[in-house]
């Protein structure tokens, strides 16, 4: 018996391989605003880019409670959603490094976990293994450190908001950091493990 509403008796996709879903349209669209984001902070309009980043946040988990209610979980979403967060995380450090907000030792930081990660990644990938699934703690880290750099860029305000946000946001960017390294090695450890034992699902 074949599945209702597949075109000509054709079983319907799996929802793994969708590609035009609610869910993934919101996600491209966050990555299509991080080029829109760079050029406010470079061109200095902090407010404007923090609304385009308050966006982003909010539609990040707008894409994440449409997919589980609909049913529209995808690998392409999977793909599109941590991509999205680690562009805005990579261009706000960049900018906040550029303007002696944080000190460059936080950008080698987050992004020479990112590296490392890519590394692993091709590894697996050379082994036909993974990707390998998202970790909740690297979720709670990505969560800390997007709170962090607006906060951050609040904190240069001269008065009380910005001291507030500067201890706020501090708090979070350090918790976001060692957050970040842990799922990273949570990670290693996860590929170690599926490249001794051959792979998943082979």
């Amino acid at each position: 018996m074949t599945e209702l509403g597949a075109p000509g008796g054709a079983p319907a996709p799996s929802a793994g391989s969708r590609v035009l879903t609610v869910p993934n349209l919101i996600s491209a669209l966050r990555l299509a605003l991080v080029p829109v984001f760079a050029v406010l902070l470079a061109q200095g309009q902090d407010g404007w880019a923090l609304a385009v980043l308050a966006f982003s946040g909010a539609s990040d988990w707008l894409d994440g409670w449409l997919a589980r209610r609909l049913g529209q979980q995808s690998r392409l979403g999977e793909l599109l959603d941590p991509a999205a967060d680690r562009l805005f995380i990579f261009v706000t450090l960049v900018a906040l490094t550029a303007r002696d907000v944080v000190p460059a030792g936080v950008l080698v930081a987050v992004v020479g976990r990112d590296v490392l990660l890519a590394v692993v990644l091709v590894v697996l990938m050379a082994r036909h293994v993974g990707p390998l699934p998202v970790h909740f703690v690297g979720k709670a880290g990505t969560f800390a450190l997007l709170y962090a750099f607006p906060l951050l860029l609040l904190a240069r305000w001269e008065n009380a908001v910005g001291l507030v946000a500067g201890v706020v946001g501090w708090a979070f960017a350090w918790w976001g950091i060692g957050l970040y390294w842990l799922a990273g090695a949570v990670y290693v450890r996860q590929a170690v493990r599926e490249l001794r034992r051959g792979g998943v699902g082979r």
